[in-house]
């Protein structure tokens, strides 16, 4: 997991070389101002309504992949955000932490609901067919990899980019999180995002 993680920083700071719009603005994590991907999606989030990124027009969008059976990254992450989310306390409400999955043949929709809503009653499970999923995993540059199962019907796990999107109200990319960066770096780059908006 850690090579895939690796190799996708690497071209995530590729593809965005080159000067960056971001105002002179410097933030703690990856700057990615002006990269050409992670543009939009076409996804239904877990009460049933279909959702592209406009829906989420002047809010900052928290985007990350993963899926419910996950062992360690996302529950990690969702935790982290959480607290991100108390932290801002009545700016929490400017923010729209998005969960996507990319197991869509394990997390219904009532499965995505019970899991994300456990980390904080604000937070949106979106799911879609194989086809949307992948769409919307390309379109963002995450990396998946279904497992085969050990044993025939058994359980599988998929191996997937750890790392943390955020778009700003105009629904542009602007920062990447690497798994494991520190909340309050988070937190920080959050609230300059707000201060940017407002």
């Amino acid at each position: 997991m850690k090579y895939f993680v690796a190799a996708w920083v690497a071209v995530l700071l590729l593809s965005a070389c080159g000067p960056q719009p971001s105002g002179g603005v410097k933030f703690q994590n990856t700057d990615v101002t002006g990269a050409d991907f992670g543009k939009g999606f076409a996804l239904t989030d877990h009460t049933g309504k279909p959702r592209t990124l406009a829906d989420f027009k002047g809010k900052l969008v928290v985007m990350f992949f993963g899926y419910t059976q996950c062992p360690d990254v996302c529950p990690t992450t969702l935790a982290e955000m959480a607290k991100v989310i108390k932290e801002l306390g009545p700016d929490g409400d400017k923010v729209q932490v998005l969960f996507v999955t990319i197991d869509p043949e394990r997390d219904t929709k009532d499965l995505l609901k019970q899991y994300v809503t456990a980390f904080h009653p604000g937070f949106l499970g979106l799911a879609g067919d194989m086809e949307a999923t992948v769409r919307a995993a390309k379109e963002f540059k995450v990396y998946v990899q279904k497992q085969q199962p050990k044993t025939p019907g058994g359980s599988y796990s998929v191996d997937h980019s750890a790392g943390t999107f955020i778009l700003d109200g105009q629904g542009r990319l602007r920062l990447f999180v690497n798994h494991g960066a520190p909340a309050a770096s988070l937190l920080a780059d959050i609230r300059t995002l707000l201060k940017q908006a407002s």
